[in-house]
């Protein structure tokens, strides 16, 4: 019975590789989208993970003569090497001289002068499915502004690396934030293109726009999938972006994430905790200012855990709250921003267990999957 369930197992690995394999990604069909392109006056809003293979997207296009005028970058920048929360610059790409204007900070949306003259968006960046994630809120402020000012977005689509399940309370009225633009889970479940066209169908933006997705070939929502790039300075492998959705609500907390480490999102820690694992976090690339900065930090490694996660783990925010020395100090304001709700905390602090919490979420998960429905490419 052993050797047979090896070989399922081996044999799924298998079917896994070969469709990973053969992912082919919106970006490198281009022979559907720069016709589109020919003759246009082209924005681009990417960073370091837009890339055709080995090649930067605005690289290629320009060499194939397509009209780029502007880019417009995301949080952590163009490059993707600034910290969480940076204020980021506007200025010029040393390599093809190119105007950037950063959608971070005061400016999160582009402006009818600085969409002047523009005659389509092309949007491609890797998302990693999380609501708190800041590209898709990028995006809905991008698609707001194009539908105003009547100009077309293409999103080039990429493979969501949490896109195999779904998960989370739903963000309510009054928890609006950069962190939680639409009512929606956690984890949603979806590409960024199928997010793009669920912002135009559910009217979340003033006016809709003229929307296009490049779809992916090969792709369906269980594909294993390793970014090739890092798609934000902390999360430096898959092993991180699968902890993230589950880590990142200790950002709302005293708990440290491992920023400031080596293994930024892939263990968790505290001075006050008890442990034998520890470490301490530094000032750094990515990290200028890390919590618990050069203080020893106490918790659990998880960077060799034996499965991937397939649902958000609250028993490592359970056991933090209630090992924590201030109770009351133990949340931040950040928290109920990242939870989309002031329930999660409130259920923390009244003891619930995780099941208990779970449970709460069920209803309102079954219908933002009938939603979810409606919009999946794959």
């Amino acid at each position: 019975m052993a050797k047979i369930k090896q070989i399922f197992l081996l044999f799924n690995l298998l079917l896994s590789v070969l469709s990973t394999a053969q992912i082919k990604v919106a970006a490198e069909r281009t022979n559907i989208y720069i016709p589109i392109l020919q003759q246009q006056k082209v924005a681009i809003v990417g960073n370091q993970s837009s890339m055709i293979k080995n090649t930067h997207l605005v690289d290629s296009l320009l060499s194939r003569k397509v009209n780029i005028v502007k880019v417009f970058s995301p949080e952590h920048g163009f490059r993707g090497t600034a910290d969480a929360g940076a204020k980021i610059e506007d200025g010029t790409d040393v390599k093809t001289g190119l105007q950037i204007i950063s959608l971070y900070g005061k400016n999160k949306k582009p402006t009818p002068h600085q969409l002047q003259g523009i005659d389509i968006i092309l949007f491609d960046i890797q998302d990693v499915g999380a609501r708190f994630y800041t590209y898709i809120s990028t995006l809905h402020y991008v698609m707001e502004a194009a539908g105003e000012n009547n100009i077309k977005v293409i999103v080039l689509d990429r493979p969501n690396p949490n896109g195999h399940y779904v998960d989370g309370p739903i963000r309510e009225k009054g928890f609006e934030s950069f962190v939680g633009m639409h009512p929606i889970p956690i984890v949603h479940g979806m590409t960024i293109g199928e997010y793009a066209k669920m912002i135009n169908g559910e009217n979340w933006i003033s006016e809709k726009c003229d929307l296009t997705v490049i779809e992916m070939e090969n792709y369906t929502h269980q594909s294993s999938y390793d970014l090739p790039i890092k798609p934000s300075p902390n999360l430096p492998n898959a092993r991180s972006v699968n902890l993230y959705p589950s880590l990142c609500l200790f950002e709302g907390t005293t708990v440290s994430i491992g920023r400031g480490t080596d293994y930024p999102f892939q263990h968790f820690g505290a001075p006050y905790l008890e442990s034998s694992y520890s470490f301490t976090p530094k000032s750094g690339a990515g990290s200028k200012n890390p919590k618990h900065k050069n203080k020893e930090c106490f918790g659990a490694d998880l960077r060799f855990q034996e499965n991937y996660l397939t649902a958000i783990n609250l028993n490592w925010l359970i056991f933090c709250y209630n090992n924590s020395e201030n109770k009351e100090k133990f949340f931040t304001n950040f928290f109920d921003k990242l939870a989309g709700t002031d329930k999660l905390r409130l259920q923390i602090i009244e003891g619930k267990t995780q099941k208990e919490i779970k449970s709460s979420w069920e209803e309102e998960l079954k219908e933002f999957k009938k939603i979810r429905k409606n919009y999946l490419l794959y």
